[in-house]
């Protein structure tokens, strides 16, 4: 951008996803966008070819865009062929930690920070250490962190390797509408959040409060007659708007004073949510008490007491939905996932799936 820019993620108040800046004219926060764009494909045209065994995902449980990424690998099958490490919930200015690991290393990879992998690829790496990432196992080097384009890769050049009765997340009859409710989902939802809890000016802040409101309020109505977000079945548009309605009330409602309502307060999106939420695939993943510890632990310019708040309630993410009304084929013509695999099970304490 043009004007002086203020790092306010990964830098003196680390941010736990991608890097973010603020504009000292309008106090608005940008997301940085920069990331690094090699992909793992089946013919392997960027060097790194689609290999059982050979990749780790790198994706903390607390950060939306790396849940999308686990949410992803559940539900195609991925688990025996691209292992999963999971980085604990606080981290500091430097890097993601494997803290929940034994001795504080990934077991894999042999390392303490995220930041080795990223350094083995590039000694310099000059941008915020961030989730999710694929990483090489043969040289330790992180291959990507372009977390938007990861989820279409896993269901499209991983394809030999998928499940059987895996579902259909991009089908090709809905993909231009998908890449439209994403783009809209992303920069008023997503992101939207993200504007108002780091808005440097009541001016910035109120209008990002506004476009996240007339974004959900959109979704309301869309999503009053039809079950998914596109078509009949579940698609990557549900999987992304999915790991920020699942983080509303309990972070961004207070956190980052998103409060006109409470999602629990919009009958719409609040049956969809735990619609998803007892999809096999969707709640199995979700960790409230890490979620929690991240944002309120780790922005201390937001949260300076470091306190984590009790609350809210979880019951109600399993109470009944009434979706089914509406019709719908969560997986199409396929199956959900079987059980969640020994080691990648989410607490029974911190989930009311358990």
């Amino acid at each position: 951008m043009s004007e002086t820019s203020t790092s306010v993620e990964n830098g003196g108040n680390p941010e736990h996803d991608r890097g973010g800046t603020y504009s000292v004219k309008g106090k608005e926060f940008t997301r940085d966008t920069r990331y690094i764009t090699t992909r793992v494909t089946a013919d392997g045209r960027d060097g790194f070819a689609v290999e059982p065994g050979r990749y780790r995902l790198v994706a903390a449980r607390a950060c939306p865009w790396a849940n999308r990424a686990i949410i992803v690998r559940r539900l195609l099958g991925l688990e025996d062929v691209l292992s999963l490490g999971l980085p604990g919930p606080t981290h500091d200015a430097r890097s993601w930690t494997f803290d929940l690991d034994p001795d504080g290393r990934d077991p894999v990879l042999g390392i303490e920070r995220l930041q080795d992998a990223y350094f083995k690829r590039d000694p310099d790496y000059p941008r915020g250490i961030t989730v999710p990432a694929v990483v090489d196992t043969t040289t330790g080097a992180v291959v990507t962190n372009d977390f938007a384009q990861i989820t279409l890769d896993l269901s499209t050049e991983w394809r030999e390797h998928h499940r059987d009765g895996a579902p259909d997340l991009l089908p090709d009859a809905h993909r231009d509408e998908i890449e439209a409710v994403n783009r809209r989902v992303f920069t008023e939802v997503n992101n939207g959040v993200y504007r108002c809890g780091f808005a440097g000016s009541q001016e910035a802040y109120e209008d990002a409060y506004a476009r996240l409101w007339t974004a959900l309020d959109w979704l309301e109505d869309r999503l009053g007659d039809q079950r998914y977000l596109v078509g009949d079945t579940i698609t990557e548009a549900d999987v992304r708007l999915f790991t920020t309605l699942v983080r509303f009330d309990p972070v961004y409602h207070g956190h980052f004073k998103c409060n006109r309502n409470k999602l629990s307060e919009m009958p719409v999106l609040w049956a969809y949510a735990r619609d998803l939420f007892q999809t096999p695939g969707f709640g199995d993943t979700v960790d409230f008490r890490q979620i929690k510890e991240h944002y309120y632990i780790v922005h201390k310019d937001i949260n300076p007491s470091g306190i984590v708040p009790v609350g809210p309630d979880l019951s109600g993410w399993v109470t009944p939905h009434g979706r089914e009304a509406l019709g719908g084929r969560p997986f199409g013509d396929g199956t959900p996932p079987g059980p969640v695999r020994e080691g990648e099970r989410v607490d029974p304490a911190h989930t009311p799936l358990r």
